[in-house]
């Protein structure tokens, strides 16, 4: 964890206490995941849902949820969007981009997440590189860390229950792979999350790939030591409040709450742990399809919805009820079809962020300490990722051009041609010369002293 993230974290500490802050991590585990004491509990409680949680309340589809009719033509014009994906990227990718805001069917995430984020071009490109990380030792200090938050990665998912399942030693291995991948930046506890929701959904292999994609390209800046992106997203989003939704920028702001107190969790863990799964997953949908300003569009939404009127912020009138308010957004609100409309209506563009970014970049100050923020290292989305990845495979499999030589005999000398005397001669008079007579035109001190008007064209 970086310095900056970390000293907000030790002030948010001192401000709240050590136990409440030791049990609101127990409650962000029991809201979101349930607790262990339900994995033993009666028959029930051990019945998953459809995304594999025990115990969990999405056993049946929710309200607004798509009929069968629908998801079958949905997961066709998918089928045939990725059996020809360069065609239709190249050509049709606002198709991609309407189809990702419906929601991408569960079928085909495994096919469909890979494509979208580069990770297939790059596995493709690297056959054998995962399997030497895998078989390679790991650093002793990181796969230490590592293996104490094994368990905390959605513990009543069925894939995650037993230390010694695949689940957990997939995510393990997975982790490892990337610390030496990129021993630079090591592990963030924040990729265990993002790593647990590949693995529900992809291969090990495929996993790692994405998670590359995501840490490198999508949120670059985000997992390494300094987690300098964090802290200029931060900036940007209390500006896009300051501008959106000033009455909450406000109240934020006289109760001092800030950015950094809750926007890091959102982010850095893809709002893994801060929404119902299945909107978590229409969220990821989007985000691979249109990069990182849907989190901020996602994080936009979630602060109207807890604070957007004027009795919900008369109901927090402190730093620890505005921080509640903004953890117990009722789930109600949270349904995927509902939320997400409201998300994509949010007024932000591509270019609002990027313009906000660089207003931002340039007042944070110089003398902060780790590498500066690299925002132009982030690509916004699939499609630059996919343009990006193309540009690269034709400046690497193009073969180098040999010169021709090439020998053609001299020309002719041609005669010069004449160009035809019109001096002295009106234009009318060039085109009816071969008709009649020529007209007569007025003296040449006549004409220079005559209106535009009189002029003959």
């Amino acid at each position: 964890m970086g310095p900056v993230v970390a000293g907000v974290w030790g002030t948010m500490a001192q401000a709240l206490g050590e136990d409440l802050v030791q049990t609101s991590e127990l409650q962000d585990d029991s809201s979101s995941l349930g607790s262990d004491s339900e994995l033993s509990g009666p028959g029930p409680y051990r019945q998953a849902d459809r995304y594999g949680f025990i115990g969990g309340s999405s056993a049946e589809p929710g309200p607004g949820h798509p009929p069968a009719d629908l998801i079958r033509q949905r997961e066709m014009k998918w089928v045939e969007m990725t059996s020809h994906w360069e065609k239709t990227m190249s050509r049709r990718y606002k198709k991609v981009k309407m189809q990702c805001r419906k929601g991408i069917p569960s079928a085909l995430r495994a096919r469909c997440w890979p494509l979208l984020c580069g990770a297939q071009v790059c596995q493709k490109n690297s056959p054998d590189t995962y399997k030497e990380l895998a078989k390679a030792p790991g650093d002793p200090h990181w796969m230490e860390t590592i293996s104490r938050d094994l368990h905390r990665q959605f513990p009543l998912h069925e894939m995650f229950v037993s230390p010694q399942g695949h689940g957990q030693q997939g995510l393990l291995q997975v982790l490892k792979a990337y610390t030496l991948h990129r021993p630079e930046q090591g592990y963030c506890q924040a990729q265990g999350p993002v790593a647990a929701v590949l693995l529900m959904h992809l291969p090990p292999e495929e996993a790692f790939w994405c998670l590359v994609q995501i840490c490198e390209v999508y949120l670059p800046g985000y997992y390494g030591p300094h987690m300098e992106a964090v802290q200029l997203d931060a900036e940007v989003f209390a500006a896009l409040l300051r501008r959106l939704l000033p009455r909450v920028h406000k109240h934020l702001q006289q109760v001092g709450v800030g950015p950094l107190l809750y926007l890091p969790e959102w982010f850095l863990c893809l709002f893994a742990r801060s929404l119902p799964f299945p909107t978590v997953l229409r969220v990821w949908d989007a985000f691979l399809s249109e990069g990182v300003k849907v989190l901020f569009r996602v994080g936009l939404t979630l602060v109207r919805l807890a604070l957007g009127t004027t009795e919900q912020r008369l109901a927090c009138p402190g730093l620890l009820e505005t921080l509640g308010a903004l953890r117990a957004i009722p789930p109600t609100q949270l349904q995927e079809e509902v939320f997400m409309s409201q998300v994509h209506s949010v007024a932000l563009s591509e270019h609002d962020l990027q313009r906000e970014i660089r207003a931002q970049l340039a007042q944070l100050p110089q003398s902060t300490s780790g590498p500066p923020p690299r925002p132009q290292a982030r690509l916004p989305g699939a499609q630059a990722i996919f343009e990006a990845q193309q540009l690269a495979g034709a400046r690497g499999g193009a073969r180098p051009e040999v010169p021709r030589i090439v020998v053609q005999p001299p020309e002719e000398p041609r005669p010069p041609r004449r160009k035809p005397q019109t001096r002295g001669k009106t234009f009318h008079g060039l085109l009816t010369r071969s008709r009649g007579p020529p007209v007569e035109g007025p003296s040449r001190s006549h004409r220079s002293s005559t209106s535009f008007l009189d002029t003959r064209f």
